[in-house]
């Protein structure tokens, strides 16, 4: 007789609401995970009263009420609403771009001089383009100019999307960006979504809530410790790992970005007065400056807790060691990515799913909406 109906590889948002699934239908389940903690990189670590997101800002927000109550009802969620700010040379915009954006950039006050402005350097780009003898965008960069126009490009998209690939933006393709929406209102909520916000008291929360009652196991390397021989434990396995791991690279080796942060505690209750500013230039090597603490408190509770957390987030080649964060979707690796997902689908009683199971970037709501659809839970 085996003791688990379940085992679970990784502690993520996928494996921990299908624990949570699973065992309100009855069904016992084991989570493993290589990493000292639970949580995967929603993972959140208290400093000076602060809950870090040590592997990135996670902001939920979804339309569908259903996800949006099922977390609520594990763990309510604050009203949280993203508004990042772009510094680029020390001069700040408004994203994503809006009529804030347009008149920090061109003193233009209405929608109408904003589109005027738009399209006219729309056209240069076009223009410029048909001069070459050219009609579609070759790569990201001339995309980028016969959307959005020279200023916002080369300003807040250009350099900042440069540091995020590692590739100039005429040596990236043009699919990366199909559209940039062009906000015609002054409205600096980033997500069109009905609700959005941070659990209160941070993702651990949401995590702790969602295992409650699971036999739950850290700093455990699925490839290096007995359950790799899963089946004498469980009847099924649940596996979010990389999906070229599983396969022992047979392949060859799937590409990732990863990101890394430095962070520091700062002797200050508020150092940029935003959750999320973006560094839009060259002149830092960072992406984005995270301050933690614009996640969770609002108003005087800024300054009630006197010290605040920073976090520089650097964006990456993935390498051996690293945590994978991104799949680079280019020609090369989407095809190696189905072969094994061709794989996949002949492996007997095991489930592949989330970002790195399936080579495919998620949100965090589309997961749980995607783990609470599945069809193994309508039996």
């Amino acid at each position: 007789m085996k003791k688990y109906d379940y085992l679970i590889v990784g502690s993520g948002l996928f494996g921990s609401t299908f624990a949570y699934k699973a065992t309100r239908q009855g069904k016992k389940c084991l989570v493993i995970d290589k990493r000292p903690h639970l949580g995967g990189n929603v993972y959140c670590e208290n400093v000076e009263d602060i809950n870090v997101h040590k592997y990135g800002a996670h902001i939920f927000h979804t339309n569908n009420k259903d996800v949006w109550d099922y977390v609520n009802a594990i763990v309510p969620f604050n009203r949280y609403t993203n508004s990042p700010v772009a510094n680029y040379h020390g001069k700040l915009y408004n994203l994503p771009f809006n009529m804030n954006t347009f008149y920090q950039m061109w003193g233009v006050t209405t929608p109408e001089q904003a589109v005027a402005k738009i399209e006219e350097q729309k056209a240069e780009a076009v223009a410029k383009m048909k001069a070459e003898g050219v009609s579609e965008p070759r790569n990201l960069e001339e995309q980028g100019l016969c959307l959005v126009g020279k200023d916002i490009f080369e300003k807040l998209i250009k350099e900042y999307t440069e540091k995020q690939w590692g590739r100039k933006c005429s040596e990236l393709p043009a699919f990366i960006i199909k559209r940039l929406p062009v906000r015609l209102v002054f409205d600096n909520n980033y997500f069109n979504d009905a609700y959005q916000g941070i659990p209160i008291g941070g993702y651990n929360k949401l995590i702790e809530g969602l295992l409650e009652g699971v036999v739950c196991k850290t700093n455990t390397d699925f490839f290096k410790s007995e359950y790799y021989d899963w089946r004498k434990y469980a009847k099924q396995l649940v596996y979010t790992g990389p999906i070229d791991e599983y396969f022992d690279f047979k392949y060859g080796k799937l590409d990732w970005r990863t990101v890394s942060f430095k962070t520091k505690v700062l002797d200050t209750p508020n150092y940029q007065g935003n959750a999320v500013v973006n560094y839009t230039s060259h002149e830092q090597p960072f992406t984005r400056v995270i301050e933690h603490k614009h996640f969770e408190m609002f108003g005087q509770a800024v300054y009630d807790c006197p010290k605040t957390v920073i976090s520089e987030e650097y964006s990456t080649e993935y390498k051996d060691g690293m945590e994978p964060f991104y799949a680079v979707n280019d020609e090369r690796n989407n095809a190696l990515a189905e072969q094994y997902r061709q794989l996949a689908e002949k492996e007997e009683n095991v489930l592949f799913g989330g970002r790195l199971a399936e080579y495919k970037y998620y949100d965090m709501a589309p997961i749980i909406e995607k783990v609470i659809n599945l069809p193994v839970f309508s039996k």
